[in-house]
């Protein structure tokens, strides 16, 4: 049996598995991610994923002829090593709405024994075999998600590496069945490329006859606060980036009961569109830690009453439209490491049975880094690559050496701005002074410091209305920690030398507090 990792043994009812994928697509449900069914309907066009576990023998195994039809050459890689139970996939197949009106089925990835046997089932509607040339064997899933890609064509043209195409059929197909690859189930077969492969031809045959029109008031960028007295000046901020660059889709940010009306009227007042949300716990975190609540993200996936959804995290700024990414597919990301993406910026495609997919797991799946973008990572095996420039870290890795870092710095500056996206990890610009990146003062965090970058983040700040700058104000504990780390920066001589200088921002005079005094404090904390 081949299933994911996160799926635990247990006997399947044939019928309620098939009938959940229905209710999938019914509900115009994305779920390749899942591998379950891909159901895209369009003129009751199906395309049938068939793999399901119930479906399938292990004892008997295909015989050695059992190679695809349709092509000439033979590729282990497209091969399943078990076999079809007929009778089942005949109780499925009727199963399906709408099933007294197929007249064409085409049958992909299928050898000759299973497309005789396919004819005998269903005998009267036509069937046609679909052609497909496999991958190049140096074709793997490192290649399709490399670690790094040549954006600036510094050492010459990328060369990216593709897949043939399926060759559409002339006749218009009302079912398509595709028979998956399905071998070792301890392989990671998530990121598999035949499997990838044979999806995406199916999905290709069921999406070529619709003419796709985008829709601006079904669009809209969303972002979520986890911690409205932290993370409010940068929602704010965000969305003035956004309407600075001209676009005029919605700005939706959900956010929870712990949000007060105060900082609710000013959201709004930024141009943010509220949803109330209930947080989701992250089972598996530690109690008040950072990322207890960061699986809220997946409320996202619950505003459907929008096609299309561009994330943004709410700690980065807009430099330049990005509306063209609302025609980009569900997950579209920049990549972070290795085969994985980042989810500061991605465009998804809310549905209440992706959502509830998500919530299903949330104890089986491990997330790599703990939070939200780990399990992402896991359910979306397969995204679309954008840009790096849309998703920019404000960020000098080790090892960067001078030159790097001088492009990069160039890259924070420059006006008009050539980034799209400039994302402030680390230390936030509005938790630090204003006259230079606090980042600096804290020797673990020096690899986030940009003073350009910092300085392009408080450009945006000014053109804020005066009465939402004022929730970019310090609170009186920042302050203290803001001179303890430079008196420790002091004491230390650490060779940037922004401890030298004087600080003149003009917040550390003005208090929100009910506590303002702060100055004497410092020495209690450890600073001399």
């Amino acid at each position: 049996m081949c299933k994911r990792r996160f799926q635990r043994s247990k006997a399947y009812d044939v019928d309620k598995l098939f009938n959940f994928s229905i209710q999938d697509k019914m509900a115009k449900c994305k779920l390749h991610h899942m591998k379950l069914v891909l159901a895209v309907n369009i003129s009751f066009i199906f395309a049938t994923i068939l793999y399901l576990p119930m479906v399938y023998h292990h004892e008997h195994v295909s015989p050695p002829v059992s190679q695809p039809n349709f092509v000439s050459r033979f590729d282990p890689r497209y091969i399943s090593n078990l076999d079809i139970s007929w009778e089942e996939i005949k109780k499925v197949i009727w199963t399906i709405p709408g099933n007294k009106k197929f007249h064409e089925i085409g049958l992909l990835n299928l050898n000759k024994i299973e497309t005789n046997h396919w004819k005998q089932l269903i005998h009267n509607l036509d069937h046609v075999v679909l052609h497909l040339d496999y991958a190049e064997k140096n074709v793997t899933w490192d290649t399709l998600y490399p670690e790094w890609i040549d954006e600036e064509q510094e050492y010459g043209i990328p060369i990216c590496q593709s897949l043939p195409k399926i060759e559409e059929p002339k006749k218009q197909l009302d079912l398509i069945i595709v028979k998956l690859p399905c071998r070792d189930y301890k392989a990671n077969w998530s990121r598999d490329v035949a499997r990838l492969h044979l999806q995406l031809a199916a999905a290709q045959l069921a999406v070529s006859k619709q003419v796709l029109s985008g829709n601006s008031h079904r669009e809209a960028y969303a972002t979520i606060l986890h911690s409205a007295h932290v993370y409010v000046c940068g929602a704010i901020a965000a969305a003035r980036s956004i309407q600075m660059t001209g676009s005029t889709r919605d700005l939706i940010i959900l956010i929870d009961e712990t949000t007060s009306k105060y900082h609710r009227s000013e959201l709004e007042a930024a141009g943010w569109k509220i949803r109330t949300i209930q947080r989701i716990r992250n089972p598996k975190a530690e109690k008040n830690a950072y990322n207890e609540w960061n699986y809220s993200k997946f409320r996202l996936w619950q505003l459907t009453d929008y096609d299309k959804i561009i994330f943004i995290d709410a700690d980065l700024l807009v430099l330049r439209n990005i509306d063209f990414l609302f025609s980009m597919p569900e997950i579209s990301a920049t990549g972070n490491h290795g085969m994985l993406f980042n989810s500061g910026v991605m465009v998804i495609e809310p549905s209440n049975c992706t959502f509830q997919l998500l919530m299903d797991h949330v104890t089986e799946i491990d997330s790599y880094n703990g939070g939200d973008q780990g399990y992402l990572n896991e359910i979306f095996t397969w995204w679309h690559r954008i840009p790096k420039h849309m998703n920019f870290l404000k960020h000098f890795w080790i090892g960067d050496n001078e030159a790097v870092k001088e492009k990069k710095t160039k890259l924070f500056g420059a006006d008009p701005p050539i980034l799209y996206v400039l994302h402030y990890v680390g230390s936030k610009p509005w938790m630090c002074f204003r006259d230079y990146d606090c980042n600096w003062n804290v020797d673990f965090m020096q690899e986030y410091a940009s003073d350009v970058a910092h300085e392009k983040w408080w450009k945006v700040h000014d053109e804020m209305p005066g009465e939402l700058q004022q929730f970019c104000m310090l609170r009186t504990k920042q302050k203290m920690q803001l001179e303890w780390d430079r008196r420790f920066a002091e004491k230390w001589k650490y060779a940037d030398g922004h401890w030298r200088r004087k600080v003149e921002d003009p917040r550390l005079k003005k208090c929100v507090d009910k506590v303002c005094l702060w100055e004497g404090h410092v020495t209690a904390l450890g600073g001399d």
